[in-house]
Parts: C-alpha cells; structure tokens; sequence
C-alpha cells in the first residue's frame, strides 16, 4: 500500500513539473510572439470598404496591368500557392529573370516595410513597383490608366471605391484598391496560432521542442512578432557568408536603397507564416528544402551547427506556422473594348 501510493505521490510530482514547464513554454512563445488576427488590420489613409476590396480584386488578377496583357499580380504572388510562385526568381515581361524571390503577400501588410530591401514602406506603395519594373510588368502609370479608363466597369468600379473624388481612376487608387485586398490576404488559426491563444494540444511533443530550440538558439531575435519576422533589417550571413551559389555578390541588398557601406548584404527578414509551402528561400530563391534553409541559417546567422535532431525539430516547429489559406474566387473580368491598348510582346 505504502509503495503504490508513494509511486502515485511521485507520477503526481513529476506530472505536475511537467506542466509547469509546459506552461512556462507557452508563457515565453506568448512573450515573444503574437497570433495572427481574423480581420484585416486597419490601414492609415487607406480606409477599406468592401467596394475597394472588390476592385482590388479584380486589379490583382487582371494582366492588362502589365505591357504584355499577360502578367498580373496573381502571376508572381498565386492565391492558390500561398502567395508566391514556385520560382527561384519569377519570370517578367519578355520571359525576363527577376533579380530576386517573390514574397508571398500573404499576411504581408504586417511586414515592416515591402520588398526584400525595404524599399516600399507599404502595399500600395509596392504595388506600383512591379507594374513599372522592366524585367516585371514593363508598364507605365499613363498607359495603366488609359487600358483602365477604356473599361467601362472599371470606371464605375472606381468612382464606388473612391466616392467624393473628382478623378477617381488614378495609378495611386490602382494602388490603394490592391493593398485593401492583400490585406484581406490572412492566414489565421495556424497550429502555432491556437498554441499561443493557449491550447496546449495544438503542437506535439515534437513540434514543442523545436519552438523550444527556436527560442533558445536565437531565431526568435530575427523572427518574432505576428508575422513570426518581416520587422526588421538584418545582414545576411551575421558570422559565415553564405557562398555565391546562395548569395550574389551582385546583389547589395538594401545597400542600393540606402546607399550607406553598413546596410551592404542587409536584407529585411524574411516573414515565416507558411513558410513550410513558399519554397523556396532566402532572397536569391537558392535553397529548396526548409530542413537546408534551418541548417544554413544555424552557421550563417547565429555561428552554430545544428545536429540533426536540432534541425528535424525546428522544421517541424516551423511547420505549424502553415495557417488556414484563403479561398479566393478567380473574378470575371470586364471585357476590354475597342479603346483598349493592344498587347505588346517584344
């Protein structure tokens, strides 16, 4: 008797330390990291209505924004691929190669600033990059606006989205129309999401550890916050750089948005919502496998090397941040008219 209940006496006692250090876990992930809201946040002189939101809709997967007729926010930043594209770098005007990855917009409006330099400050911001870029959309704000005002529907479209305005139908309220409805872009109710709002079953013992290590061997300095990173500015290969088949020495990073010696290989870190399904990684899309990309940032970030059960734990932490994906419904489109610019391929 006294021996079964001296055993119950110390299951319990152990049972109990367990839970306290579960609890201490969550305590220092919530210290650290924030779920992802259901709602879009509000945006500063951007105020969303569900007219805007529409019309951002239709702009993101229409190709008459590009020169070609072809290309469209949806090509590079695919809803059904979690924003992103599959592409080590994505394909532009002229089957052009892009300098860099394409981010995902997914959860993107929480992002400190846009681009993988930083260069847009926010989503409308943004939006007017890849329109202009050569190697992207190759297009101009005069000829958008042109394609655009020859489509009745659009005309209409803009004056509901932008009421009081005299001239409704600018390149900045294209702009404004697509950062509403990337902003709708939200993938909540992630495994990690449900952990941080205080289910403790919502990772298992696998997944904890690597939240654990995560925390531990300092990827949360870089990636914390609601969008688990995309908050600050960081060199890219802190103690070991990476080598050229990952890291261009061509490409400065936000060197060539500051021009300042010290912003030289610095690059915005990377959001890592759903990160396990937007391969593949790092600015120069090299590297395929998460498990690599773990190991690679283990040396190159924080001098470290990872073991293997190190690296298999975090990837499975990582993994939990894959949150429910969006259903977006692919939008009629207003059909062009004989006013309408012609497509240029060349």
């Amino acid at each position: 008797m006294f021996r079964k209940t001296a055993f119950a006496a110390i299951f319990i006692f152990v049972s109990a330390g367990m839970a306290v250090a579960a609890d201490d876990l969550m305590k220092r992930a919530q210290g650290q990291f924030t779920p992802l809201p259901q709602d879009p946040p509000a945006i500063e002189g951007n105020t969303v209505t569900p007219e805007k939101v529409e019309l951002g809709r239709m702009l993101y997967f229409d190709p008459r924004l590009s020169k070609s007729q072809l290309i469209s926010c949806q090509t590079c930043h695919n809803v059904g691929l979690a924003g992103a594209d599959l592409q080590e770098v994505s394909t532009g005007h002229g089957w052009q190669k892009g300098p860099r990855n394409s981010p995902t917009t997914f959860n993107a409006v929480f992002n400190r600033a846009q681009f993988w330099d930083g260069r847009a400050k926010d989503l409308a911001e943004q939006a007017k990059g890849p329109v202009q870029a050569s190697v992207e959309m190759n297009n101009t704000p005069e000829r958008v606006i042109k394609t655009l005002s020859s489509i009745p529907a659009y005309g209409e479209a803009f004056k509901a989205s932008f009421p009081g305005e005299e001239n409704a139908m600018t390149f900045d309220n294209m702009a404004k129309a697509i950062e509403v409805f990337e902003a709708t872009l939200l993938t909540s109710g992630s495994p990690f999401d449900r952990y941080l709002k205080g289910d403790a079953e919502a990772l298992n013992a696998q997944q904890k550890q690597g939240l654990e290590a995560f925390m531990n061997k300092g990827c949360a300095a870089c990636h914390n916050g609601v969008n688990i990173g995309g908050q600050n500015y960081f060199p890219f290969g802190v103690v070991e750089k990476p080598g050229a088949e990952i890291m261009s020495e061509d490409d400065t990073g936000r060197y060539q948005v500051t021009n300042t010696a010290a912003d030289k290989y610095v690059f915005r870190s990377p959001a890592l919502r759903n990160v396990a399904i937007t391969q593949p990684y790092f600015h120069s899309g090299k590297v395929w496998s998460l498990y690599d990309a773990v190991q690679l940032m283990g040396s190159a970030q924080l001098g470290i090397s990872l073991n293997d059960d190190e690296i298999d734990r975090i990837t499975e932490f990582l993994e939990t941040l894959t949150g429910r994906q969006p259903e977006v419904t692919h939008p009629v489109l207003p059909p062009s008219t004989d006013n309408t610019p012609k497509p240029v391929l060349d």
